[in-house]
């Protein structure tokens, strides 16, 4: 005698949604607690659930900050050129950046690369600069070419490739392939395609990332004093180590201002490239 198959349930159309739903659920629901648990044991290990530590530095921080008040803008004038020299770092820096990276973006990216270990060789070049900060940069460049803005501009300029050069790359996977298909079958060489096919595409984009990372540059080059590389952030650390607080809020003050006015300007450069 055969035995008695054993009969399964058939699930509805209804019924299967209402499962594939459920199991969705209780996969974000695990997500979300392993995040959570990833921030809470990133909190403890940094001493930011330290409740006791927490609160014996912020009266210290009271203190400093009314030790701050007035701040100090009796030096004003001496503090032109070294605003100029960051200024000028920060530009530089930049210029340096794009130059390098419009290469690198285009050999690291999939479509435009000539071959796998370009592309490989350019992503590897790209994720060293980027995985090095400036202000270690700043120290190495401090040793080898010795103090001055030449150094802030080689570490502002060598790191930023890492990071503009990856968004370079990006931009131009992501253009559409119709024009570059147009310029290939008119039988156009490689540097035509890229000239007529790609470059007109990514333009916009490649605007719009060379002007945050000059926003940014700005921002860096007042650290870049701090390792003797020029600048207002020299100003910044010779009145840290007299502990002149007055003149140290009146500096940061003023740092704010003029990173307030790059941005303003750096706003009106990406709008009239758009």
């Amino acid at each position: 005698m055969r035995r008695p198959i054993a009969e399964t349930p058939i699930l509805t159309d209804p019924e299967m949604i209402l499962a594939e739903d459920s199991k969705g659920r209780r996969i974000v629901f695990l997500q979300i607690l392993g995040v959570l648990a990833i921030v809470i044991l990133s909190l403890w290990l940094t001493g930011m659930l330290d409740g006791d530590r927490l609160a014996q530095g912020l009266p210290a921080i009271g203190v400093l900050v009314t030790e701050m008040i007035p701040p100090d803008f009796g030096r004003w004038r001496d503090w032109v050129d070294p605003l100029l020299e960051t200024l000028a770092m920060s530009i530089a820096g930049t210029a340096l950046a794009i130059a390098l990276s419009l290469p690198l973006g285009f050999l690291a990216a999939r479509n435009t690369t000539p071959n796998k270990i370009a592309y490989q060789c350019a992503r590897f070049v790209l994720n060293t600069l980027r995985s090095i900060p400036e202000l270690i940069l700043g120290i190495i460049f401090v040793a080898a070419v010795g103090f001055g803005m030449l150094p802030g501009v080689l570490a502002l300029g060598l790191h930023s490739v890492g990071m503009v050069g990856k968004f370079f790359a990006e931009a131009i996977e992501h253009a559409h392939p119709a024009p570059i298909e147009a310029t290939e079958a008119s039988g156009a060489t490689r540097m035509q395609v890229i000239l007529h096919g790609v470059l007109p595409q990514v333009f916009p984009q490649f605007a719009d990332v060379s002007m945050y990372r000059w926003e940014y540059n700005f921002r860096a080059s007042t650290v870049m004093g701090m390792v003797g590389a020029g600048g207002i952030g020299t100003e910044l650390v010779g009145s840290l180590r007299l502990l002149d607080y007055p003149q140290v809020a009146a500096l940061l003050l003023v740092i704010l201002g003029c990173v307030t006015l790059v941005d303003m300007l750096s706003n009106t450069l990406r709008s009239r490239f758009k």
